[in-house]
This record gives structure tokens, sequence and C-alpha cells, in this order.
């Protein structure tokens, strides 16, 4: 018997399977652990076809690719992010179809929260059972995944434990308790930061948030190394923002932090820092500089220059007689890049045992930005530069913060469009 033709609320087979893959991934971990995650996760994706789904997530190095085992006879080797279709999956935020091998199809998928990478997701299906909207399903899946990584990582360490390859110091502990995502997107900017060393950083700092239009940023380094500095520099963090959260202006904020810093350690402890705001509408750029590195503009991904305005002195530090600390002004162009950074960066030595400095790290940024690399790529590549070589070292910790204005790299970071390798 005919069955004529299909009702408009009777939606094709794969867009109800879809439906229920995701609903039903939902349903599943709403009270499961993190550790049953990447089994939940594996076992959902077999409703449409899929088999052999398995999470990486990307370790502190930025250089490996860290599997999340599915149960315990799952013994999956890391990844390197060079030299892998896992990697430039990862690396370029792209959908990446690796070499055939038999009959099955295998995919890699960035996991995605937002817009801060995590890792990549690799699925396989039998050739018959791949279309272009399985592959559109898929992505949605993976991200979804990525948001569930993030949201149960609050409950366990599974996920936490999985990213590293070795044991942190407790200063670093504290610090990247407090560390914002290190990358983020939205309309009209792009952002990543470094935190280096990530095992043992013992005072650096970053912090960030965007409100109504606004970007606030800051980058921290108190004075010293170890357990103690990172006290400082996450107390500094705090004060920032309690003012930053009660709408008090650069100046204020300075003064509060800096009378803050200046109680809590009376001693002569003191932390270096640079607070901003940027307008992401018209590019309007105000900056307090409390003895730190000034900002560093790239414009036209070629040509980089120094904004150069008077500090004031750190935080925790007495000020001179004579006049108070004020913000220094600037418009960026679209498509300008901005850098904020510690000195640990610029006197970093790079594999020829030279240290980087100012001009160094102008070049290298210019350079990859020209290669067409975005903000977070970039960093990546920077800390491989100076940290993941045996070579190349830090004599300092190391923190910075890069952001695009207006140049496009945004849409990057939203995965459409599937490549054969």
């Amino acid at each position: 018997m005919a069955t004529g033709p299909r009702e408009p609320d009777d939606p094709p087979t794969l867009d109800r399977a879809a439906a229920e893959l995701l609903s039903e991934l939902l349903r599943r971990t709403h009270l499961s652990a993190p550790s049953d995650l990447a089994r939940v996760i594996a076992e959902q994706a077999a409703s449409i076809g899929a088999h052999d789904l398995v999470l990486y997530l990307i370790d502190y190095d930025q250089a490996t690719l860290m599997p999340v085992p599915a149960g315990d006879d799952d013994r999956r080797e890391p990844l390197s992010v060079a030299g892998t279709v896992a990697g430039r999956s990862f690396s370029g935020t792209a959908i990446l179809e690796a070499p055939r091998r038999g009959h099955d199809r295998r995919f890699w998928f960035p996991l995605l929260d937002g817009t801060e990478r995590l890792g990549v997701m690799g699925i396989s299906f039998p050739e018959d059972r791949v279309e272009e909207q399985t592959v559109a399903v898929v992505e949605r899946y993976a991200h979804l995944a990525a948001v569930l990584i993030v949201a149960k990582n609050a409950y366990g360490d599974t996920f936490e434990m999985a990213r590293r390859r070795r044991d942190m110091t407790i200063a670093s502990e504290l610090l990247w308790e407090l560390a914002p995502p290190l990358v983020f997107a939205t309309d009209h900017l792009l952002l990543a930061g470094m935190l280096e060393p990530c095992y043992d950083n013992g005072g650096d700092a970053l912090d960030y948030a965007v409100d109504d239009g606004v970007l606030s940023v800051a980058v921290f380094d108190a004075m010293g190394h170890g357990l103690a500095a990172a006290g400082v520099a996450a107390f500094a963090v705090s004060a920032y923002r309690h003012s930053r959260r009660r709408g008090c202006e650069l100046v204020e904020t300075y003064e509060a932090m800096d009378a803050a810093v200046t109680h809590q350690f009376p001693d002569d402890r003191f932390v270096t820092a640079l607070i901003a705001r940027l307008d992401l509408r018209n590019g309007r750029l105000e900056w307090v500089s409390a003895g730190h590195p000034p900002p560093l503009v790239i414009r036209g991904g070629r040509r980089a220059r120094t904004l150069v305005a008077p500090p004031a002195t750190p935080l925790g530090v007495a000020s001179p007689d004579g006049p108070g600390p004020r913000a220094s002004e600037e418009t960026l162009e679209p498509g300008d890049l901005l850098l904020l950074y510690t000195d640990g960066l610029s006197e970093a030595r790079g594999p020829d045992g030279r240290r980087l400095t100012t001009d160094g790290l102008s070049e290298f940024i210019e350079q990859e930005v020209s290669s067409g690399h975005q903000a977070p790529e970039v960093l990546r590549r920077l800390r491989q530069t100076i940290v993941a070589r045996m070579e190349g070292r830090l004599d300092d910790d190391a923190t910075a913060v890069l952001l695009e204005w207006r140049r496009g790299a945004e849409a990057a970071f939203t995965p459409q469009t599937v490549m054969a390798s």
C-alpha cells in the first residue's frame, strides 16, 4: 500500500536519529560521573552507525593529544599534534578525513567548548553510512561532547589527569585554578592566552572578561617564584576582579589593587601588572601599566610597534611624589593584533640560546600571522619554539595575551568543511 507524501512534521530518518542521539546523550549523562563520560559518548554514537569513537584532550604542553579512556581496558597511545591528521584537526579547528583503510571512513572533529580548543574526537563509519548530513550531525555531537567535558570537569579529576604528562607544582595548581579559558572569541574579537612554564608557573597570571561590547583584560607578574609569589599573584587577580565587577574605571581599579596588595603584604612583595579595556565597537583602547612591559600592536600583519606611555609603580610599591597614575589611550584599526605580555617572554631564550627580545617577539608574531595562523595557534607555536624544544628555556615565568580585533578570525572556530587527508 502506498504511504503517500511525508507530512511536513514527519522528519527524515537521519533528522530523527540525530535528535535521539543528542537527547539520549544528555539523558544518559545527567547522573554520570566524569569517568563515565567517554564511554557513554562512544556507546551512544553507535545509534547512528558509528564505531571506534575516542576522545583526545590537548596536554598542558600544547604538543600532544592525550586519550581519555572509555574503560579499564582502553589503552590508546597519545598522538602528536605535529605530523598527524588528529593534530591538524586540532590546530586548524577543521573536520578532517583520515586516509582510507578498508571499508571504513574515519574522521577527526575538533572538540570546541564555544571556541576553546579542548582536543579532538575520532570516529569511524562504514563507507555506505556517510553523507554530508551525517558529518554535520557528528559536528554537533562533538560540540555537545566538549560542553559536557567542561561541565563534568568540575566534579572530578578524570579530564584534568588525562591532560597531564608530569606532576604540577602547588603554585601552578593555584594559578591554573584562577585562569580563565585560554581561547575566547566573539563578534570582532579573538583572544588567546599563554601561561608558562605550564607545570611550574610560580608568579604569573592573566584574566579577562567580555561584557556589553567591552573587553577587560590584565596580565600580572608577582615578585619571585614559587608558592609565595603565586599567592600574591592570585590575590592581585582577585582584587582586579573585585574592582572590575564593581564597575570601577581603570585608574580606580589600579588604586584599589595597589592599596589591597600593600595592606595584605606589608613586606617587600609586589606585583607588576597591566590592566586594559578595549571597546569592541570602535577599537578604543585604554590601559594602565604598573611597572609592566607596554602593549605591542601588530598592524597589517607585518608592522609592530610598542605603545609607549608613562608607567605607574608596581602594585604594593610606594608611589613617588608627583602626578598620580593615569590611563593611556590608543585607537586600534580593524585587523590589528594586540599583545600583552610579561618580561619573561621577551627574555626567553630560543633554540640558538639568544634572548627573544621584543623585536624577536614581534617578528615571530608577524611571520606566523602572515602564514595565516590565528592567535591561539600563534601562541602555541611560540610556546613550542621557546619551551618545548630541549634547547629552548625560560629564565622566568612567561605569560601572554594575544588578541585580534575585527580581523574576522573568529569565523575559523566554527568548523564546517570536511577535507580529505
